[in-house]
Protein backbone atom coordinates (compact mmCIF):
# COMPACT_ATOMS: atom_id res chain seq x y z
CA UNK A 1 0.00 0.00 0.00
CA UNK A 2 1.34 3.45 -0.91
CA UNK A 3 0.09 6.67 0.65
CA UNK A 4 -0.22 9.87 -1.38
CA UNK A 5 2.81 11.33 0.38
CA UNK A 6 5.08 8.58 -1.08
CA UNK A 7 5.24 6.46 2.13
CA UNK A 8 5.36 2.72 1.35
CA UNK A 9 3.85 0.26 3.78
CA UNK A 10 6.24 -2.36 5.15
CA UNK A 11 6.26 -5.65 3.27
CA UNK A 12 4.90 -8.68 5.22
CA UNK A 13 5.93 -12.14 4.07
CA UNK A 14 3.72 -15.23 4.20
CA UNK A 15 4.70 -18.08 6.51
CA UNK A 16 7.32 -20.29 4.86
CA UNK A 17 8.47 -17.65 2.34
CA UNK A 18 12.20 -16.81 2.79
CA UNK A 19 12.86 -13.14 3.51
CA UNK A 20 15.58 -11.22 1.56
CA UNK A 21 18.66 -10.07 3.46
CA UNK A 22 17.96 -6.40 2.51
CA UNK A 23 14.54 -4.74 2.47
CA UNK A 24 13.30 -3.74 -0.99
CA UNK A 25 14.00 -0.18 -2.12
CA UNK A 26 11.84 2.14 -4.15
CA UNK A 27 14.21 1.80 -7.11
CA UNK A 28 13.98 -2.00 -7.04
CA UNK A 29 10.22 -1.92 -6.86
CA UNK A 30 9.84 0.79 -9.56
CA UNK A 31 12.93 0.64 -11.80
CA UNK A 32 11.18 2.41 -14.67
CA UNK A 33 10.95 5.63 -12.64
CA UNK A 34 14.74 6.27 -12.65
CA UNK A 35 15.06 5.42 -16.34
CA UNK A 36 12.30 7.80 -17.27
CA UNK A 37 13.85 10.61 -15.23
CA UNK A 38 17.24 10.10 -16.86
CA UNK A 39 15.77 10.04 -20.35
CA UNK A 40 13.90 13.23 -19.62
CA UNK A 41 17.09 15.04 -18.59
CA UNK A 42 18.92 13.84 -21.70
CA UNK A 43 16.09 14.98 -23.93
CA UNK A 44 16.07 18.43 -22.32
CA UNK A 45 19.83 18.76 -22.74
CA UNK A 46 19.66 17.74 -26.39
CA UNK A 47 16.80 20.15 -27.03
CA UNK A 48 18.75 22.98 -25.41
CA UNK A 49 21.80 22.32 -27.59
CA UNK A 50 19.69 22.28 -30.75
CA UNK A 51 18.10 25.56 -29.71
CA UNK A 52 21.53 27.11 -29.11
CA UNK A 53 22.76 25.89 -32.50
CA UNK A 54 19.81 27.61 -34.16
CA UNK A 55 20.62 30.83 -32.30
CA UNK A 56 24.30 30.56 -33.25
CA UNK A 57 23.40 30.12 -36.92
CA UNK A 58 21.10 33.15 -36.88
CA UNK A 59 23.79 35.31 -35.25
CA UNK A 60 26.41 34.11 -37.75
CA UNK A 61 24.28 34.72 -40.81
CA UNK A 62 23.42 38.22 -39.64
CA UNK A 63 27.11 39.06 -39.06
CA UNK A 64 28.21 37.62 -42.40
CA UNK A 65 25.67 39.61 -44.40
CA UNK A 66 27.26 42.88 -43.26
CA UNK A 67 30.90 42.23 -44.24
CA UNK A 68 33.63 39.63 -44.39
CA UNK A 69 34.48 38.49 -40.90
CA UNK A 70 37.37 36.54 -39.40
CA UNK A 71 36.94 33.39 -37.32
CA UNK A 72 37.98 35.14 -34.11
CA UNK A 73 35.72 38.12 -34.80
CA UNK A 74 32.76 35.79 -35.19
CA UNK A 75 33.81 33.81 -32.13
CA UNK A 76 33.81 37.02 -30.09
CA UNK A 77 30.33 37.86 -31.36
CA UNK A 78 28.99 34.41 -30.49
CA UNK A 79 30.50 34.51 -27.00
CA UNK A 80 28.65 37.75 -26.35
CA UNK A 81 25.43 35.74 -26.75
CA UNK A 82 26.29 33.41 -23.84
CA UNK A 83 26.35 30.28 -25.96
CA UNK A 84 28.04 27.08 -24.82
CA UNK A 85 31.64 26.54 -25.93
CA UNK A 86 30.69 23.33 -27.71
CA UNK A 87 27.99 25.14 -29.70
CA UNK A 88 30.39 27.95 -30.67
CA UNK A 89 33.06 25.50 -31.82
CA UNK A 90 30.49 23.54 -33.81
CA UNK A 91 29.22 26.66 -35.57
CA UNK A 92 32.70 27.99 -36.41
CA UNK A 93 33.84 24.63 -37.77
CA UNK A 94 30.65 24.33 -39.82
CA UNK A 95 31.15 27.74 -41.41
CA UNK A 96 34.78 26.99 -42.21
CA UNK A 97 33.82 23.71 -43.87
CA UNK A 98 31.41 25.46 -46.22
CA UNK A 99 33.81 28.34 -46.87
CA UNK A 100 31.77 31.12 -45.26
CA UNK A 101 34.67 32.07 -43.01
CA UNK A 102 38.20 31.91 -44.41
CA UNK A 103 40.91 33.98 -42.75
CA UNK A 104 43.41 33.64 -45.60
CA UNK A 105 40.92 34.74 -48.28
CA UNK A 106 39.74 37.61 -46.09
CA UNK A 107 43.33 38.77 -45.47
CA UNK A 108 44.03 38.78 -49.21
CA UNK A 109 40.94 40.87 -49.93
CA UNK A 110 41.76 43.31 -47.17
CA UNK A 111 45.31 43.84 -48.46
CA UNK A 112 43.97 44.97 -51.82
CA UNK A 113 41.37 47.25 -50.23
CA UNK A 114 43.79 48.80 -47.77
CA UNK A 115 46.37 49.45 -50.46
CA UNK A 116 44.15 50.80 -53.21
CA UNK A 117 41.37 52.58 -51.33
CA UNK A 118 43.09 53.72 -48.15
CA UNK A 119 46.65 53.98 -49.41
CA UNK A 120 48.16 52.16 -46.45
CA UNK A 121 51.71 50.89 -46.33
CA UNK A 122 52.88 47.50 -45.11
CA UNK A 123 52.94 48.45 -41.43
CA UNK A 124 49.51 50.03 -41.61
CA UNK A 125 48.12 46.95 -43.35
CA UNK A 126 49.63 44.67 -40.69
CA UNK A 127 48.06 46.76 -37.93
CA UNK A 128 44.63 46.64 -39.58
CA UNK A 129 44.78 42.88 -40.15
CA UNK A 130 45.73 42.40 -36.50
CA UNK A 131 42.84 44.61 -35.43
CA UNK A 132 40.51 42.38 -37.44
CA UNK A 133 41.64 39.40 -35.32
CA UNK A 134 42.88 37.41 -38.29
CA UNK A 135 44.97 34.31 -37.65
CA UNK A 136 48.73 35.11 -37.51
CA UNK A 137 49.41 32.66 -40.36
CA UNK A 138 46.85 34.45 -42.55
CA UNK A 139 48.41 37.84 -41.77
CA UNK A 140 51.89 36.60 -42.58
CA UNK A 141 50.72 35.10 -45.87
CA UNK A 142 48.86 38.25 -46.88
CA UNK A 143 51.80 40.56 -46.13
CA UNK A 144 53.96 38.50 -48.45
CA UNK A 145 51.70 39.77 -51.24
CA UNK A 146 52.77 43.36 -50.57
CA UNK A 147 55.46 44.07 -53.16
CA UNK A 148 58.12 46.52 -51.93
CA UNK A 149 58.43 48.10 -55.39
CA UNK A 150 54.70 48.67 -55.64
CA UNK A 151 54.63 50.08 -52.12
CA UNK A 152 57.32 52.65 -52.94
CA UNK A 153 55.48 53.68 -56.10
CA UNK A 154 52.27 54.07 -54.10
CA UNK A 155 54.05 56.11 -51.41
CA UNK A 156 55.51 58.42 -54.05
CA UNK A 157 52.12 58.96 -55.62
CA UNK A 158 50.53 59.76 -52.27
CA UNK A 159 53.42 62.04 -51.33
CA UNK A 160 53.11 64.02 -54.56
CA UNK A 161 49.40 64.62 -54.00
CA UNK A 162 49.92 65.60 -50.38
CA UNK A 163 52.86 67.87 -51.19
CA UNK A 164 50.62 70.09 -53.31
CA UNK A 165 48.86 71.10 -50.11
CA UNK A 166 52.11 72.22 -48.49
CA UNK A 167 52.90 75.08 -50.84
CA UNK A 168 54.41 78.14 -49.21
CA UNK A 169 56.00 76.19 -46.31
CA UNK A 170 59.68 76.07 -45.51
CA UNK A 171 61.24 72.86 -46.76
CA UNK A 172 62.04 71.63 -43.29
CA UNK A 173 58.44 72.08 -42.19
CA UNK A 174 57.11 70.47 -45.37
CA UNK A 175 59.43 67.49 -45.00
CA UNK A 176 58.39 66.99 -41.40
CA UNK A 177 54.67 67.17 -42.13
CA UNK A 178 54.83 64.99 -45.21
CA UNK A 179 56.95 62.39 -43.43
CA UNK A 180 54.49 62.26 -40.51
CA UNK A 181 51.58 61.90 -42.94
CA UNK A 182 53.18 58.92 -44.71
CA UNK A 183 54.20 57.33 -41.41
CA UNK A 184 50.59 57.47 -40.23
CA UNK A 185 49.64 55.60 -43.39
CA UNK A 186 51.90 52.76 -42.29
CA UNK A 187 54.86 53.23 -44.62
CA UNK A 188 58.29 52.25 -43.33
CA UNK A 189 61.10 54.72 -42.65
CA UNK A 190 63.12 54.09 -45.82
CA UNK A 191 60.01 54.25 -47.99
CA UNK A 192 58.94 57.52 -46.36
CA UNK A 193 62.33 59.15 -46.94
CA UNK A 194 62.43 58.07 -50.58
CA UNK A 195 58.87 59.27 -51.24
CA UNK A 196 59.48 62.63 -49.55
CA UNK A 197 62.68 63.20 -51.48
CA UNK A 198 60.81 62.37 -54.66
CA UNK A 199 57.87 64.67 -53.93
CA UNK A 200 59.77 67.69 -52.62
CA UNK A 201 62.30 69.23 -54.99
CA UNK A 202 65.70 70.24 -53.55
CA UNK A 203 65.59 73.72 -52.04
CA UNK A 204 66.51 76.66 -54.20
CA UNK A 205 68.01 79.89 -52.94
CA UNK A 206 64.65 80.74 -51.55
CA UNK A 207 63.30 78.91 -48.55
CA UNK A 208 60.08 77.74 -50.14
CA UNK A 209 59.28 74.25 -51.33
CA UNK A 210 59.22 73.44 -55.03
CA UNK A 211 57.23 70.45 -56.32
CA UNK A 212 57.92 67.92 -59.00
Amino acid sequence: MERPDGWIAPVRYLPGVPQPSEPPTFASLYPHQDAAGSDGADDAEAENELSQRDRAENVSMHALTRRGISRRELERTLRERDLDDSVIDYELDRLERVGLIDDIALAQNLVGTLQERKGLGRQGIAAELTRRLLAPAAIEYALELVDSGDELARAREIAEKRARQLGGLDREVAVRRLSAFLARRGFGGSTVRAAVDHALAPPSRGSKVRFR
